[in-house]
């Protein structure tokens, strides 16, 4: 990598990467800036996420009109759509069999809600997390079956349930299956099978979440409810008002932000800003949200109380608050999922810090990390491994697995990836090749289940088949910049016009800056482990900072020890509100010495 490549002259930070801008020519800058009406910093934002003259009309208005696909596009789609009228119109008994996370949530109430303004009855199964595991199990569809269900719709889940589908077909129960998670080439028995992601399915929309996949589907019920004369009479349900719930399971699912999932955010949270739902309502309310929703608020405050249920309480409590219209009903189930959330942050501490130190150990004094970090731990709750696989993650910037392994030897994982490195795909690979029970996922985390006794055979077989993948992808390991600013350069004016690009998410970074050669005023440690801290221009312009869960780590300690002394920081423009007055500030994820 030439020297000229390194942002400030920056090869290796206090993180251990190095500082990039990301390419953009200046006259296509030039060009948008002024076709736009936008700061030249602003249009170099734009571009440097890859769009060019003839597509930032639709990447500063992104209209769900033009970016949704027709429902018809997806195989199976139709099929899916005409049995689900026709048990609408039989009268038939139906079921949506959903995960216990966000988009599993998320999905099953979009379906709720849409048959309820149909005026038509839908049970919501969501399984236990500890007691039946993810995706569809034989009992669980037997035990529907018996209660007189016809027709069940796995969302989130199903794709590669063969077994318990093959179970329910044999019983006389019909599956539609409605998901988004990588499939095989064998598609489980099935009235239809509805995924993106489906390896005979064109190219365009595998980035979609799931709780994306579904609405489509119903509007794809909706057009032909419409064209059988179902609505003669009587008002066709206002789908655009599903939106929030769609941006909510979208944003938490972390797929991309591009394309038609950046339509759905968009206007998703224009509706969730409408406080329509009862259930985000309550739920926003108890996470002290006072603000104009966005992806951060989706993603780290609503989403991890809806997430807190499945993980450590009771896995139905998501899709009963974002379902429901009765305002008391949602603030007594919000109260419970908060509670559920401090007991799942305290259980999540304990684990990590177990985690940690084992990792450590294995990793010896050496420090040479393997390419896939693989922790196990008697009695570790499965309801928050993906959260400490993700933490994981972030430390030693390597794909992750944690296990949790219970009184019968039995392991339950979650993993959490690197950009690039496809972790869904070795957990498929090592299910068919005999180390794994059961697993899948996609490209970023995936599930299994695995015997202790083969915990040491899935590392080796994750070793060698993504030791190569993890190398390339650390290569090209660094921090992508959009420029330099001085904290005088800082305004909230311009955190506005960055905030009408968003949303933001994996494929749309949120535009991340470098402050060059500022002075830490004042730096101290608040919380548990954030640091906060005042950073100063040479022009005297001061700007307030926070490096967040940094306190024990690199990163904190060098803000701590650099009180007086000049550093160069990199990190994300937000907006502060204290007392009525708004400022901005910026959020510290990375720095260098001077």
């Amino acid at each position: 990598m030439p020297q000229e490549d390194f942002l400030l002259d920056i090869e290796t930070s206090i993180t251990g990467r190095a500082w990039q801008q990301r390419p953009a020519e200046y006259r296509l800058i030039q060009a948008i800036a002024q076709q736009h009406n936008l700061p030249e910093i602003v249009a170099r934002v734009v571009v440097g996420r890859g769009i060019g003259l003839e597509q930032a009309q639709e990447f500063l208005n992104p209209a769900l009109r033009s970016a949704l696909p027709d429902p018809s596009h997806f195989k199976d789609m139709d099929k899916a759509c005409a049995r689900v009228v026709e048990a609408i119109q039989k009268g038939q008994k139906l079921a949506v069999f959903g995960d216990y996370d966000v988009d599993g949530a998320t999905s099953s109430a979009v379906l709720k809600r849409f048959f309820r303004a149909l005026s038509q009855d839908l049970i919501i199964y969501i399984p236990d997390r500890i007691k039946e595991g993810y995706g569809p199990s034989t009992k669980a569809l037997l035990d529907l079956k018996a209660r007189g269900v016809d027709l069940v719709i796995t969302v989130d889940c199903g794709i590669v349930s063969f077994e318990p589908l093959k179970a329910a077909r044999e019983a006389g129960l019909e599956v539609i299956v409605i998901d988004h998670h990588q499939a095989e080439p064998q598609l489980p028995e099935a009235v239809a099978v509805v995924n993106p992601n489906r390896l005979d399915e064109e190219e365009g929309f595998g980035q979609l979440a799931a709780v994306g996949v579904v609405f489509i589907f119903v509007v794809g019920i909706n057009r032909l409810l419409r064209q059988q004369g179902w609505y003669e009479g009587m008002a066709e349900p206002k789908l655009m008002d599903l939106l929030d719930l769609v941006a909510l399971g979208t944003i938490c699912d972390v797929v991309p932000l591009v394309g038609v999932n950046r339509a759905l955010v968009r206007q998703g949270l224009k509706v969730m800003a409408g406080r329509g739902n009862a259930g985000i309502r309550a739920l926003g309310d108890v996470a002290g949200i006072n603000e104009e929703p966005g992806t951060y608020h989706a993603g780290f405050l609503i989403g991890p109380r809806v997430n807190a249920g499945g993980r450590v309480g009771r896995a139905e409590v998501g899709a009963l608050i974002l379902s429901t219209d009765d305002i008391h009903e949602a603030t007594d189930l919000a109260a419970e999922l908060h509670g559920y959330n401090a007991e799942r942050k305290a259980i999540e501490q304990m684990v990590l810090e177990q985690a940690m130190s084992q990792v450590a150990r294995n990793i010896g004094p050496a420090g040479d990390v393997p390419p896939v970090i693989i922790a196990a731990g008697k009695g570790w709750h499965s309801g928050v491994i993906g959260i400490v696989a993700g933490r994981l993650k972030e430390f030693y910037q390597r794909p992750a697995i944690v296990i949790g392994i219970d009184d019968t030897g039995a392991g339950k994982g979650s993993g959490r990836s690197i950009y690039g490195v496809d972790l869904g795909a070795a957990v498929t690979a090592a299910r068919q090749a005999g180390i794994l029970s059961a697993g899948g996922g996609h490209a970023m985390a995936a599930g299994l289940t695995v015997a202790e006794s083969s915990i040491g055979d899935l590392e080796a077989f994750m070793t060698n088949r993504l030791s190569r993948a993890v190398g390339k992808a650390l290569k090209g390991l660094s921090l992508k910049l959009d420029g330099v600013l001085t904290p005088s350069g800082v305004s909230v004016g311009l955190v506005d016009q960055l905030n009408g690009l968003a949303p933001y998410g994996q494929g749309n970074a949120q535009p991340r800056f470098a402050l060059a050669n500022v002075t830490v005023q004042y730096a101290d440690v608040v919380g548990k482990d954030h640091v906060k801290c005042t950073l100063k221009g040479d022009d005297g312009a001061q700007i307030k900072a926070m490096a967040f869960r940094s306190a024990d780590q690199p990163l904190g300690q060098l803000i701590l020890k650099s009180r007086g002394r000049r550093i160069h920081v990199a990190g994300t423009l937000r907006k502060n509100s204290w007392n009525g007055n708004v400022s901005a500030e910026i959020f510290i994820d990375d720095a260098a010495e001077n």
